[in-house]
């Protein structure tokens, strides 16, 4: 390993970013430090007690209100650093939502209900608070480095009067004509969840020919073959698109698969799967007309079928894997690179709850919306100066984590790199200045009293849009 090549790297990158805070960027440089070295904080302003911030508490707040976070173009900062892609012919992006529950802010603006994951049994997995929409790398494993890191390039607040779907649209467009990433003009995969397969999402791109997209679709839609004419014959109206339904629950409706693969999957809990996946060229779905026209019948993709059976033969699911394969250069991609390039979307999954019970994502109670939006910038800046650092940290697990697989492994994860930070920084220093005290402040004036912040309506949307017709 070449340690000089990654120390410069990540001192690199430290001073780049160092650069790019407008405002109070000690105090930045410190508070993201802090954020990546100090696991044992519960809140955001117990980070103020990490011995590499050197500040006080009220300093890591007037950071928070003051710092231009969206100064950072953190797609731009980690363009250097990225991996070209060896085992793919393609780079692999991941797109998803997350939510931040913030039920009890009764003074926080534009709240509406979001999805929030409930294990209770019969209970709504409904909550009130924001949406964050995130952009992020999937990179290929790496020796001696967990395969569970992505590199977000792009997270955005979601508003309650836009759509999830189509902010995370434009946030892959924006990436795409950044010329300055290495990944412009080459070829692009994003894989999404089910709500990325509706048409709105499928048709926002499309310009792009180098970019390709991967979407689950729920398994009782029905979907279209393409309408062939016979040789010689020509329409005196219209052409006709669709031809017979393909109705996904119904298999008396499929047609003989166009291409087919069968192979053999270990899980890690040691079991073996046969795994079949099966692909039909040239399929449609129906278009939309309101809002807006979306001429789905010249966007035609590929269908993908995975079905797992145990050692038995016996389906070890109750229903197969729907996939859809949208874009000019589809058929550049084998069964194999779309069954792996969406199986690495759980990745994304990975990032989220380590960001959330780790890294404190959702931890920020202020009653500001724009400083949540900032606290959400800073937490993605620090997971990729982790990312940055994970060939300079040493492997330090618990004495009762030796029998784990990755400890076996000898792999690299974030909450590793995270544990030995703080020795990377006292070995290689800080860009950020020390503090340096002008004495205590006067404070507010005797008999001073601040009015009651406003208290702000839960969104609903239906109830907007019915207000607004």
């Amino acid at each position: 390993m070449d340690t000089e090549k990654y120390t410069n790297e990540f001192q690199q990158f430290r001073e780049q970013l160092y650069q790019n805070f407008n405002k109070r960027a000690d105090t930045a440089m410190e508070l993201v430090d802090a954020l990546c070295s100090y696991p044992s904080a519960s809140s955001p302003v117990e980070l103020s007690l990490s011995p590499v911030f050197r500040r006080s508490y009220t300093a890591l707040f007037k950071a928070m209100a003051e710092v231009e976070w969206k100064s950072v173009p953190l797609a731009q900062l980690v363009a250097t650093y990225l991996p070209q892609p060896e085992q793919r012919p393609f780079w692999l992006l991941g797109v998803d939502v997350t939510s931040q529950p913030r039920q009890f802010a009764l003074t926080l603006s534009d709240r509406g209900y979001v999805y929030q994951p409930n294990q209770v049994a019969g209970n709504k997995p409904v909550t009130i608070g924001h949406q964050y929409s995130a952009v992020a790398l999937l990179p290929e494993k790496e020796t001696g480095v967990s395969s569970s890191w992505v590199v977000p390039l792009s997270t955005q607040r979601i508003s309650t009067e836009e759509d999830k779907e189509l902010v995370g649209a434009d946030q892959v467009k924006a990436l795409l004509e950044d010329q300055s990433l290495p990944f412009h003009g080459e070829l692009i995969v994003e894989v999404g969840d089910t709500s990325y397969s509706k048409p709105a999402y499928l048709h926002a791109n499309r310009d792009h020919d180098n970019l390709v997209t991967i979407a689950r679709v729920r398994s009782n839609r029905t979907l279209y073959n393409q309408f062939v004419y016979e040789d010689g014959e020509r329409p005196a109206h219209r052409p006709k698109r669709y031809g017979e339904a393909f109705k996904l629950p119904d298999d008396t409706t499929w047609r003989e698969p166009d291409m087919e693969i069968t192979f053999s999957e270990t899980s890690r809990r040691g079991k073996t799967y046969t795994v079949k996946v099966q692909g039909w060229r040239n399929m449609l779905m129906p278009g939309k007309n309101k809002p807006e026209r979306i001429p789905m019948d010249q966007h035609p993709f590929t269908l993908i079928c995975i079905t797992r059976y145990d050692e038995e033969g016996n389906q070890a699911f109750k229903k197969p894997l729907w996939l859809i394969v949208v874009g000019e250069r589809r058929d550049e991609l084998s069964l194999m690179d779309i069954y792996e390039a969406y199986s690495s979307r759980a990745d994304l999954e990975h990032f989220f709850r380590f960001g959330k019970q780790k890294m404190l994502l959702t931890a920020s109670q202020t009653p500001d919306t724009l400083r949540e939006e900032r606290w959400w910038q800073v937490v993605h800046i620090a997971y990729a100066m982790l990312w940055i650092a994970r060939h300079l940290a040493q492997h330090l697990p618990r004495s009762w984590e030796r029998h784990l697989p990755t400890t076996k492994r000898q792999e690299m994860t974030p909450t590793l790199v995270r544990r030995d930070f703080e020795r990377l920084i006292q070995q290689l220093g800080t860009p950020a200045r020390p503090p340096k005290p002008r004495g205590k402040s006067p404070g507010r004036p005797k008999g001073m009293k601040l009015p009651p912040r406003p208290r702000r309506e839960i969104v609903v949307k239906g109830k907007k849009q019915a207000q607004a017709a």
